[in-house]
């Protein structure tokens, strides 16, 4: 059982929602922060990245700036605040329209296992966002779920938004449209109790913002501070099959000393091998992969007998590329931390492998997307994805929900 609340929540005035409305905070370095809010003092990448403004901090200052702007904000009125409510987050790009509850869900669940997380956190990210939420008193961006089954709360919500009009409806710069619609009493209560009928939530992004609001609610409970508010955290939950999963590519420095005949010799015992004439190679299904290698792609198919299809860890492409190429071969055993290798989320296009190749890296490894039915079944046997395995679009933008927790 899933428990879903509603929260008194702060949002946007409806003519600056859209100016409001930004990019999460871990998606872009600090000089694209600063050139996407150029004439823009509404943005809440001044909240979110707050290091534009604060660019060699003392201590805490960082965190105290980002509280400071929040409150600023609402003081201003750029914010106002509701009765205690869901809304339904509607966003719509090139490849899915997917349709999310945002409500505010159970740190204790989390702790239990019903929120299940896929991906592990690094300390020195979540201690970042520990501080955030601390100083902010809110959380300030909604962690990305997704629900299995309840087929009857899709339909419904569906049709919820073809029936009602919204608060909402803009088109980002990446051309995204978000549609934001506030969720009436009654129509409150059926969706809480259609989620007390879920088995589990699944997070697709968001593990770090999702592990500091969790830690915040122990110490809370720790210190005999808690209260609902600070016990629950916000969430955007969407029926996974609705989700857009985007193939998450690499590049890496060649330091293998390898000659060409060498690195083939060993690609070729795990690999069919096949030249490439186009200007890049995308997978067109699992076990395959596109690699550029001296200014010419080539694709990769695994041969059936080193395929670990019982393992839901193993089997998945990116386990495969570091299994067979990317340890016995280039010598990255530890990719979240090898400076040799960067990550390069499909929304960037296979263009830039080339590019990336042509100016800073030796090789490219174009992948499959992992599915979302991958993710669950890693999630479900309680096992982690190696790092950088999904990248989900569209984004959901932060800003446009705000949870004080006082």
């Amino acid at each position: 059982m899933i428990t879903l609340k509603a929260f008194k929540g702060f949002r946007p005035k409806e003519d600056l929602a859209h100016r409001v409305a930004a990019l999460p905070y871990d998606v872009m370095n600090t000089v694209e922060a600063k050139k996407m809010v150029e004439g823009n003092p509404y943005s809440f990448l001044h909240v979110d990245k707050p290091e534009m403004h604060v660019p060699t901090p003392q201590e805490d200052e960082l965190y105290a700036f980002a509280g400071s702007k929040l409150d600023q904000m609402i003081k201003e009125n750029v914010f106002i605040q509701d009765e205690a409510s869901l809304y339904l987050y509607v966003l719509t790009n090139a490849y899915t329209t997917q349709y999310g509850i945002v409500g505010c869900v159970s740190a204790q669940e989390y702790e239990q296992g019903l929120i299940k997380k896929h991906e592990n956190t690094r300390t020195d990210k979540e201690e970042d966002r520990i501080k955030h939420v601390t100083y902010c008193k809110a959380h300030t961006g909604p962690i990305f779920l997704a629900y299995k089954g309840l087929e009857m709360l899709t339909a419904w919500v569906i049709n919820y938004a073809d029936e009602h009009m919204p608060l909402y409806d803009f088109t980002s710069e990446d051309n995204v449209r978000h549609v934001v619609y506030r969720l009436e009493a009654k129509d409150q209560e059926y969706v809480i109790a259609s989620f007390k009928e879920a088995d589990a939530l699944y997070i697709a992004d968001g593990h770090h913002r999702a592990a500091a609001a969790v830690a915040v609610a122990k110490k809370n409970r720790d210190a005999g501070t808690a209260t609902e508010a600070n016990q629950h955290f916000l969430a955007t939950i969407f029926p996974k099959d609705q989700l857009h999963i985007m193939d998450y590519n690499r590049v890496l420095k060649d330091e293998s000393g390898l000659t060409k005949e060498a690195l083939f010799e060993h690609l070729a015992t795990y690999f069919e091998i096949e030249a490439v004439l186009e200007e890049t190679y995308k997978p067109e299904k699992r076990h395959t992969f596109g690699m550029r290698y001296a200014k010419t792609w080539y694709k990769l198919t695994l041969k059936s007998e080193w395929e670990r299809e019982e393992d839901p860890v193993a089997a998945l492409d990116v386990s495969v590329l570091q299994r067979y190429i990317l340890e016995p071969i280039f010598k990255i055993m530890n990719p979240k931390e090898d400076k040799r290798i960067d990550f390069v989320g499909g929304i960037r296009g296979l263009k830039e492998l080339n590019r990336r190749t042509e100016e800073d890296m030796d090789v490219a490894f174009s992948l499959y997307p992992t599915s979302m039915d991958e993710l669950i079944r890693v999630a479900d046997q309680g096992a982690l994805m190696p790092p950088k395995s999904t990248w989900f679009e569209p984004k959901l933008r932060s800003g446009l929900f705000v949870h004080k927790m006082d």
